[in-house]
């Protein structure tokens, strides 16, 4: 199957990728390059260095490779920036996502799988573990962004005959995270700087909680929805809810880490407590998470350890 990957060159999108070129298919990556990282992508995927606002460049590429599939995961993904600036949020996921869209429609891709977000969009839950029937109520711009582009997906389905799966995932961490971010991703930054043991802060009180996904789940969900899931809404995920308070002494423990953390106030646009029922996922995609999480904790921190010698070399 010939395949197209945007934000195949971030965190998320580069395991895709490798998961995708695992299993045989063609696969292709259109990134921009603003956050992923051209060593992130796979040898035998080829880059084209393309970012998703640009409607004629986009066009271009899907014109030229003409894939079956395209995996959409190219996104601005940071909470805080997208309150700050919640123009440029939509301007890359509603506006840079219909640019994909249009160029699928008019070479005749079969297919797009999206990714989205399980973590932004509800709110504070009425329920935990919740599902995807869960009222809409994002306290965000990039949750609203994420959703607003699930509309438009059922929209080119039945206007255009676009198929479409969508992924909403649980919060995600695992190698190839950017650890230098000062904004979300709490295992990447807890691990580097733990590693290093320098002093770090742990917002709110600590006893909110996420749902932990490792990256290699996620990957092995894509691969799923290949073939599966059309039409429908999944969530990416364990159900289990984590406090942040209980990643830090996990992640204490496999570093060595002695220092006491630091404490900081709570951030616009975060929930307290979530976790995503995945029932549906394992029902229709057949997946579920073979990565418990300190087994996921543990291949992260080895990750780090060999980035930080290897940067300090």
């Amino acid at each position: 199957m010939k395949i197209l990957v945007t934000g195949g060159a971030g965190f998320i999108g580069s395991h895709v990728v490798d998961a995708y070129v695992t299993a045989g298919h063609d696969v292709a990556v259109l990134d921009n390059l603003s956050t992923g990282r051209e060593d992130n992508v796979n040898s035998n995927a080829p880059l084209h260095r393309v970012d998703v606002t640009n409607l004629a460049a986009v066009q271009q590429v899907i014109a030229s490779l003409r894939p079956d599939v395209v995996n959409h995961h190219a996104a601005q993904s940071e909470v805080p920036k997208s309150v700050a600036d919640p123009g440029y949020d939509a301007l890359v996921n509603v506006v840079g996502g219909l640019n994909v869209l249009r160029a699928c429609v008019d070479n005749a891709v079969r297919k797009v799988i999206f990714s989205s977000t399980g973590g932004a969009l509800y709110g504070e839950p009425d329920i935990v573990p919740a599902d995807e029937d869960h009222p809409i109520r994002p306290l965000s711009p990039y949750g609203t962004s994420k959703f607003a582009f699930e509309q438009y997906l059922a929209t080119f389905d039945r206007t255009f005959g676009l198929r479409f799966t969508t992924l909403r995932y649980a919060n995600v961490y695992g190698a190839r995270q950017d650890f230098f971010a000062e904004e979300g991703r709490v295992v990447a930054i807890f691990a580097s700087r733990m590693i290093e043991g320098k002093p770090l802060t742990i917002d709110w009180d600590g006893n909110q909680s996420r749902d932990m996904l490792h990256v290699g789940d996620v990957a092995m969900a894509n691969l799923a929805a290949l073939e599966k899931g059309d039409g429908g809404t999944f969530h990416i995920s364990t159900g289990i809810p984590v406090t942040v308070n209980d990643l830090f002494r996990k992640l204490a423990i496999l570093t060595e880490y002695k220092l006491e953390p630091q404490r900081g106030p709570q951030r616009k646009g975060d929930v307290y407590r979530i976790a995503l029922d995945n029932t549906r996922a394992k029902e229709r995609l057949g997946w579920e998470p073979r990565i418990h999480l300190e087994e996921g904790l543990r291949l992260t921190v080895d990750y780090f350890r060999d980035q930080i010698s290897r940067l300090s070399a």
